[in-house]
């Protein structure tokens, strides 16, 4: 009987070893879901430990001889505007103003005030006065209808009109620089009639000195 030859040990596992192979690669290549915490909407916790300070380190200490730069204090905004969006105010630490819907003070496509704009334009004379604000801007603005020479036209000659109703309230030694910007520098969306109309306005600004 002829004894059969003796394969090698590679040769001879090589069966097992091919399976072996095939079940690690089945394995490996299944998805594994990424673990994440639920944290909502924005950006992902940050898990990063705090550095640590040490309080004594004298990288954190003034040179000697140094001093702190003088506390300054930041331009805060603070806008209020009608339920309506007939008025929209804006406070900041250095000027105060003042947006009017232009129909509440023209009739349509009109520069000739409204009895209403006369009181309105009175108060906001006011305060100026309380400001003792001896330079005003009054800045006419139209919506992006019809061309845009007709807006530019429009609105410098709405901006006029407030200026000189606002001329009868106050001193003759307030300055006024006096712009029509027509459809230029929008606040709202010019697509919807909501947002066209906050855009027709008359904006009067001067600056904060109390």
């Amino acid at each position: 009987m002829t004894t059969p030859p003796t394969l090698p040990a590679a040769a001879r596992y090589a069966p097992v070893l091919a399976v072996l192979a095939c079940a690690a690669l089945w394995v490996t290549a299944a998805p594994v879901p990424a673990a994440r915490a639920d944290t909502g909407p924005g950006a992902p916790a940050d898990t990063t430990p705090p550095v640590r300070i040490d309080a004594k380190d004298p990288d954190l200490r003034m040179p000697e001889g140094a001093t702190l730069a003088p506390g300054r204090v930041l331009d805060i905004k603070s806008v209020v505007e009608t339920g309506n969006g007939d008025e929209r105010r804006e406070d900041t630490n250095a000027k105060v103003k003042f947006a009017l819907q232009a129909e509440v003070l023209f009739g349509k496509d009109s520069a000739k005030l409204g009895g209403a704009a006369t009181a309105r334009i009175a108060e906001i004379a006011e305060e100026i006065e309380r400001q003792k604000a001896k330079t005003v801007r009054v800045f006419g603005f139209t919506d992006n209808l019809g061309s845009s020479a007709h807006g530019d036209t429009l609105s410098k000659k709405r901006a006029n009109a407030v200026q000189r109703e606002l001329s009868e309230n106050l001193d003759a030694s307030v300055n006024y620089e006096i712009r029509g910007y027509g459809e230029q520098y929008p606040i709202a969306d010019n697509s919807t009639e909501e947002g066209r109309r906050k855009n027709r306005r008359v904006e009067v600004s001067f600056p904060r000195t109390g």
